[in-house]
């Protein structure tokens, strides 16, 4: 299949999802026609209450939870927040929190704002990782102190894909009696949960990275987890998140839940050959290239790789004139021009991680698509090393 001249070439999915058109024919109705509010005594709202219902199971079914686990909320940040802070309410006595050193922002910034406004009352651990972005479970179990009140460590990390051991994680938490958070907010959709088989209380994620609007996500909590709400007001959630509920946002998610299980296999199976192909096509056509993250233990979508002695914003801006669309990192870090503290993290080289770019795709992409990227990146990254100063041809 050949690609149209004007054809935008998506590959920036962990950042966020084109809506599904199967999603936006399922929500438009509650924009328009069914706009009562489901708190409502009258059928008019009562309706918009049952198709509430229906996709909080849609959500539950995806990640083997049950409907009384989920909890809407407004994204994954939201959910992140709302799991640490009740999880330090809860648990005043202990000021101890085990996080890694490769978090989204959402968790990371949090702990350091934490552990700077409350003077140092609150102390974290920051797991290191290896070369691969692997954590080490010996440094975890030594970590977990009668004065931990939560872990939270993410499912699969956003800029490299690689996927943490959270079942196990989880479990040796739960041995001493520590709750355990996960940011699924990457995972969800791309590999297998289920939540039924996990010693996990909370879990986070986001309607925008599987093909749903953004301002809608999920908390999970795992029934009889002692919980106090971050968002207070009425009683919306079972008292456990205030504010009319987003309903057509909402009712979208549950429709994109439906749509991941369908596709998990197309996602694990067709998307990570393309991803293989655009990997291993770019890593064999450009010298002095590397993969950033574990081989195998990745999402199958994601694949970042370095380019060095190039700019990665540089290397953005010359395939954003053949609308190739990716990322230099985590968008909500990408205005930076420090080097991600993911490939910090991992001990990139810094002429490396400078030049580091995250292909995520998703079951929209195409082989056309991935031959024309192969085609025209090569070239991208010869033309911007010839300008620059550290590059001497090796």
């Amino acid at each position: 299949m050949e690609l149209h001249n004007d054809a935008v070439i998506y590959m920036d999915n962990n950042a966020t999802t084109r809506i599904a058109p199967e999603v936006l024919e399922t929500m438009m109705p509650f924009l328009a026609d069914y706009y009562g509010n489901p708190s409502s005594m009258h059928t008019f709202g009562g309706q918009v209450g049952h198709a509430l219902a229906k996709a909080r199971d849609q959500v539950a079914n995806l990640i083997g939870a049950e409907p009384e686990e989920i909890t809407f909320t407004s994204c994954g940040t939201e959910s992140d927040s709302t799991a640490i802070l009740s999880a330090l309410q809860t648990y005043p006595e202990k000021r101890h929190i085990v996080t890694t050193r490769v978090e989204h922002p959402a968790v990371k910034n949090l702990c350091e704002n934490l552990d700077r406004l409350t003077g140092h009352k609150h102390r974290v651990t920051r797991l290191k990782v290896d070369a691969d972005g692997m954590l080490d479970l010996g440094e975890y179990e030594e970590a977990l102190t009668d004065d931990t009140a939560i872990v939270s460590v993410m499912w699969a990390n956003n800029e490299t894909g690689v996927i943490f051991p959270v079942a196990e994680m989880a479990k040796m938490a739960k041995e001493r009696g520590i709750l355990f958070h996960t940011d699924a907010v990457q995972a969800v959709g791309k590999v297998p949960i289920n939540l039924k088989d996990l010693e996990v209380d909370f879990l986070s994620l986001s309607g925008h990275k599987l093909h749903a609007p953004k301002g809608v996500g999920v908390l999970y909590v795992r029934r009889g987890t002692m919980f106090v709400p971050f968002l207070t007001g009425g009683h919306q959630e079972k008292g456990r998140r205030g504010g009319t509920e987003n309903v057509a946002s909402i009712i979208a998610l549950g429709k994109a839940c439906d749509l991941a299980a369908e596709r998990m296999d197309d996602e694990n199976t067709r998307v990570r050959a393309l991803r293989d192909k655009l990997e291993e096509g770019l890593l064999a056509a450009v010298p002095r290239s590397m993969r950033n993250g574990h081989q195998t233990e990745r999402l199958p979508n994601t694949s970042n790789i370095s380019f060095e002695f190039v700019e990665g914003e540089a290397i953005l801006l010359h395939m954003n004139r053949y609308n190739i669309c990716a990322s230099s990192g985590s968008a909500c870090t990408s205005g930076s021009l420090e080097p991600s503290h993911v490939l910090r993290a991992m001990g990139v080289p810094f002429t490396a991680a400078h030049g580091s770019i995250r292909f995520s795709l998703s079951s929209y992409n195409t082989e056309a698509e991935i031959d024309f990227v192969l085609a025209k990146m090569p070239g991208i990254i010869e033309s911007l090393r010839q300008m620059s100063p550290f590059w001497k041809g090796n």
